[in-house]
């Protein structure tokens, strides 16, 4: 058995993003929907394609039309104060800050509901964010043609909040118990 590792730097996420869209991005029905898999070339192709055209993340929407992630990314958008990712049924891996939100959000009044997201839901959303364990929770300026100008909007800024309070309880613990 060969095994071959190697370390980089973290790229740097600050600030807000511009997303593309990709259609059949994601095959929800596909057997290994949801495992985390080492094989990125569709990810990789759809976010140089993204990046042509001058954006830094692309949406995938599954074979339904329906937003399943970014290629390293979970997906959530905000819409008179309801708070919506996708379900994991859309194709999209259960991530682990995606689950943090989801646990710990309420806690800071903000209910996040799994459900279907439409390019229409996109569309009419208020606001827009990403989340990935290097990104932590990242605004959304622009979609498409699309712009949100007031990226981050106040539900991503408590909740962009609360995981790095999150993060920063979780390293304080663990810094004290060693």
């Amino acid at each position: 058995v060969d095994f071959l590792a190697y370390t980089t730097d973290l790229p740097s996420r600050g600030g807000a993003v511009r997303l593309a869209i990709a259609e059949q991005g994601r095959h929800a029905a596909h057997p290994l929907t949801g495992t985390k898999i080492t094989s990125w070339l569709t990810n990789v192709w759809s976010l140089k394609r993204a990046g042509d055209r001058g954006f830094d993340e692309v949406i995938l929407l599954n074979e339904h039309a329906e937003v399943a992630e970014c290629t390293a990314a979970n997906v959530f958008v905000c819409r008179e104060g309801e708070v919506r990712t996708p379900p994991l049924s859309s194709g999209c891996l259960a991530g682990v800050t995606r689950e943090i939100l989801l646990e710990e959000a309420p806690a800071a009044g903000v209910n996040i509901v799994e459900a279907k997201i439409t390019a229409r839901d996109l569309e009419r959303a208020d606001e827009i964010f990403i989340t990935s364990t290097t990104r932590e929770v990242q605004p959304v300026q622009a979609l498409e043609s699309r712009n949100l100008p007031h990226a981050p909007g106040p539900i991503t800024a408590r909740l962009k909040e609360l995981f790095g309070r999150c993060v920063r309880d979780y390293v304080s613990k663990r810094a004290r118990s060693h």
